[in-house]
């Protein structure tokens, strides 16, 4: 009787330094509410080729944010963290040395060897699970011997020449010819995402690419690195496009943390006479606290503004409040320790730049549709609805189900 093959151990080393040049703390800098070395982790391990995931760092608050997103997934078995030595750790390292020493560290510590290696990058932050499978699937099962994903590229490549004599000349083109794009050979762009290569030829090269290197085609849309603080405004802003849209369920979250003006109000403000002030708030609204409070759902409104009108409308929704509050992190976090709530598991609902301290520490940060365009960047979900009409029972009928989602009485 045929024996079955054993699974080949595959290993995705994840680079992740604490510091950088270009973007300070870049590994930690959130795309989509996220931030990048969660989204590397998540995509690795999301992989079905993958085995284990190692992060190598030098920060403990980097390996702290990879536990946290494997645990929160429940893969804590599968996520390793590895403290990167200082030799290794500066701007001058290569990710060669990174993988190595991964490597090393992996097969000492858990007796095990390692049959392909993986490469994925946190500066690619729309690294997709079927990018890893692909790299991986090419080296482990078909043969190759080091792969990389590549993206279809059209572009004509130019070069300033002007120290030598033909002066500025095409790369990929003669410069007095121009063809038309279907009749020009189709070149790809190393996307600089993921790469696989076979353990033993890689300790040997010491190189990334050897051998037959397989070119896993990718979607060029996806294609973006983070080098830059122009880098990070980008994919922030493509984020909303390009991610998946799972919104939060019931099973998601232990308590929602709403923001007032703006969130359950429209920003307006209305001063009389006297210079007493009102706001409009939304009935759907209302229903939907209630639904949640019926639900058993700990609820809170946590404001920064000092006004009669946040404490009345608490009062009436019966939903406890903060207010007057400059520090609303800190607050939040008093909170959730007071009530025993993980902060990973509340979701909190903001509008404006002072909700972005919350955000960084909920582990669902959600914007209206009429936040701030920094707010919308960060959050990890986006309400169709904007402040002040109806956007916080859009949020209930999320986690609650269908029966809210009928259009309220204003």
């Amino acid at each position: 009787m045929t024996q079955p093959t054993a699974r080949p151990t595959v290993l995705a080393v994840i680079p992740a330094r604490g510091g950088s040049k270009g973007v300070p703390a870049k590994n930690l800098a959130q795309v989509g509410g996220v931030p990048l070395v969660v989204r590397a982790v998540r995509a690795c391990l999301a992989s079905a080729e993958v085995t284990d995931v190692v992060v190598t760092t030098d920060a403990p608050a980097v390996a702290e944010a990879a536990r946290a997103a494997a645990e929160a997934l429940g893969e804590t078995a599968r996520l390793h963290c590895v403290q990167r030595p200082e030799a290794i750790a500066g701007d001058t390292a290569t990710s060669e040395a990174a993988v190595l020493h991964a490597m090393d560290s992996y097969e000492t510590a858990y007796d095990r060897s390692v049959d392909v290696v993986l490469l994925v990058q946190c500066t690619s932050p729309f690294v997709a699970r079927e990018d890893i499978d692909g790299v991986a699937a090419a080296v482990a099962r078909e043969g190759a011997d080091s792969a990389v994903t590549v993206a279809p590229f059209h572009g004509f490549l130019w070069r300033d020449g002007s120290a030598v004599e033909d002066h500025n000349y095409g790369v990929n083109h003669d410069k007095s010819v121009r063809p038309r794009r279907q009749d020009r050979p189709e070149d790809l762009l190393e996307t600089g995402a993921a790469y696989a290569m076979d353990a033993a030829g890689f300790r040997t090269h010491r190189h990334r690419f050897f051998g037959h290197t397989a070119l896993v085609r990718t979607d060029p849309a996806r294609v973006l690195e983070i080098d830059d603080p122009h880098d990070l405004a980008r994919a922030r802003a493509l984020a909303p496009l390009l991610d998946p849209a799972p919104l939060p369920t019931r099973e998601d979250i232990d308590a929602v943390v709403l923001d007032f003006d703006g969130t359950q109000t429209d920003d307006r403000v209305l001063i009389d006479a006297d210079g007493r002030e009102t706001v409009a708030v939304h009935r759907g609204d209302g229903l939907g606290i209630a639904a949640l409070r019926k639900a058993g759902v700990p609820l809170l409104i946590l404001s920064t503004e000092q006004n009669p009108v946040v404490a009345a409308r608490a009062h009436k929704l019966r939903v406890p409040v903060l207010h007057g509050i400059d520090r609303k992190d800190l607050a939040l976090k008093q909170w959730c320790d007071e009530q025993s709530i993980a902060p990973e598991r509340v979701l909190y609902v903001g509008n404006d730049v002072n909700d972005l301290p919350c955000f960084a520490l909920a582990g669902w940060p959600v914007a209206v549709a009429s936040a701030h365009d920094s707010v919308r960047a960060a959050a990890r979900a986006v309400t169709t609805t904007p402040g002040g009409s109806g956007a916080i029972r859009e949020i209930a009928a999320w986690l609650l189900g269908p029966t809210l989602t009928t259009t309220p009485t204003k």
